[in-house]
């Protein structure tokens, strides 16, 4: 238990209360919790303020406009109030206060795309270091120790949670995606950094951000607001937003990790070479020069390895045993993952690139391993931002040699209604609906030096279709098509 005033918190009249627990569900309420009201998409939490006092709340964290609504209840129920200006960045600061502990060194990496694979590379080049580490994001918690996480950055309470149950597991290293959502909602503000990556900058998430950019702002905010001013910054510098994110390190006074192809940047690219099976790349760092084999598909890869390998540097790991890790990285489950063989030789890869970018970054970055055709399975999401699923039909059509559109996440939304949207931009592209089938016809066309991209996915193991989630794994979907075209299984 503690009082309100050891979680940085006052309430009105400055009513001295004992607090149990946090919550931010009123189902969750227990006698003695402190219940944040938080406003969200659809509701406001001051709608469920009556709940939780029916569960023994103790007291309510809430903005002045919900106070009003609920001041006269909470008084009656002998509640405490606090009315905050912001009480999403006050609960994340009465989180980190309440669990108390975290692992000793937190990074954190935001942009459009890139995140999961630089958080995991990060984790695994401290693994290969020798530290306890673990991972934070859309692939749930990695390394040290396993745990499922309900958003790419969870809220803060769940988030302190996992923080200290690390800690208690003696984890001394953790990195976390920080997603706009996250950063846009204060979730990061207890988390203790001490560095921080700018992967890049495109179109995603317009259906909650009003714009451009405010959906840069929000990426902004883990430099700006969350990385402290001794902190170290790691910014992909080829991203044209690079320079905007250099601005607001370099006026905070906090250390610049650049890194990209150009010169001035402190860890460059200098070349790659490519292969069926990853490619061999050439870095600079200072004036000392180190080559490694990244047994990873796509040019790309070198870029979040890279940024990865800026991380743990600014966190305090020594350069050169950094660099050294690099060729022991395995890439992420569902990111330019390999899921299939086919008899002829042809490969199948699945990767979660969702956004116009990424898809058009995927299969520009497939090209120079494959040898022949890339073909390629693809949709895109429903109840999400429409204005994507012509941006990237378009870059289908231009950078993809056979195409199937298919359906993605439909959601709520009717699926033809998302496939025609696409189509529009590529009208020769072939409809087909359900997944399965499409990936079975993709795999089916693939000839010697063939590659089929199936993209959207990546990760995850189900497919929403109206408020049902169903079993769907585009791996596993993968290579039972390769066994059962190759005659494996019948």
């Amino acid at each position: 238990m503690k009082l309100l005033s050891e979680l940085g918190l006052t309430a009105k009249d400055r009513k001295s209360v004992m607090v149990t627990g946090l919550s931010v569900d009123s189902r969750l309420v227990a006698q003695g919790h402190l219940f944040a009201a938080l406003q969200g998409l659809t509701a406001h939490g001051a709608d469920f303020v009556p709940m939780a006092l029916k569960n023994g709340a103790a007291a309510i964290l809430i903005d002045a406009q919900g106070a009003t609504k609920v001041q006269a209840m909470v008084e009656e129920a002998g509640a405490a109030l606090i009315v905050a200006q912001d009480p999403r960045a006050a609960l994340s600061m009465a989180a980190a206060l309440w669990f108390g502990a975290q692992p000793k060194t937190m990074a954190a990496v935001t942009g459009t795309n890139g995140k999961t694979s630089v958080a995991s590379f990060t984790r695994q080049i401290w693994s290969a270091l020798g530290y306890e580490a673990i991972n934070i994001g859309t692939t749930g918690v990695e390394g040290a120790f396993t745990a499922p996480s309900p958003h790419t950055t969870p809220e803060p309470v769940t988030l302190h949670k996992m923080l200290a149950r690390a800690a208690e597991l003696h984890v001394t290293h953790a990195v976390m995606e920080a997603s706009s959502h996250g950063l846009d909602q204060a979730r990061l503000d207890g988390v203790k950094l001490r560095a921080a990556a700018f992967t890049n900058f495109t179109q995603d998430h317009l259906d909650y951000h009003q714009s451009f950019d405010a959906y840069f702002r929000a990426k902004a905010g883990l430099f700006d607001r969350v990385l402290p001013d001794d902190g170290a910054a790691v910014i992909n510098m080829d991203d044209p937003r690079g320079a905007d994110i250099a601005q607001i390190v370099q006026a905070r006074g906090q250390r610049i990790i650049r890194v990209g192809r150009s010169d001035g940047c402190d860890l460059r690219l200098l070349a790659q070479r490519f292969d069926a099976g990853g490619q061999e790349v050439r870095f600079e760092w200072g004036a000392r020069l180190y080559q490694a084999y990244l047994p990873l598909i796509g040019g790309f890869q070198a870029e979040n390895a890279a940024l990865a390998a800026g991380l743990a540097i600014g966190s305090g790991a020594p350069v050169g045993e950094v660099m050294a890790a690099l060729p022991r990285l395995v890439g992420v489950r569902g990111r330019m993952q390999r899921a299939g063989v086919r008899s002829n030789g042809a490969l199948v890869f699945v990767d979660y690139a969702h956004t116009p970018d990424a898809l058009e970054t995927a299969l520009l970055a497939l090209r120079p391993h494959v040898m022949g055709r890339i073909v390629l399975v693809f949709g895109a999401g429903g109840d999400r931002d429409r204005t994507k699923r012509p941006l990237m039909g378009h870059a289908a059509a231009l950078y993809a040699d056979m195409v199937f559109v298919t359906d993605d996440n439909p959601r709520s939304e009717p699926p033809a209604q998302i496939r025609a949207a696409i189509l529009e931009a590529c009208p020769l592209a072939a409809e087909v609906g359900d997944r399965a089938e499409a990936i079975l016809r993709g795999v089916d066309t693939l000839g010697p030096g063939d590659a089929l991209l199936i993209a959207g996915k990546g990760h995850e193991t189900g497919q929403v279709i109206g408020g049902d989630i169903y079993p769907f794994d585009d791996v596993e979907q993968a290579s039972i098509s390769v066994a059962a075209l190759d005659g494996i299984i019948r």
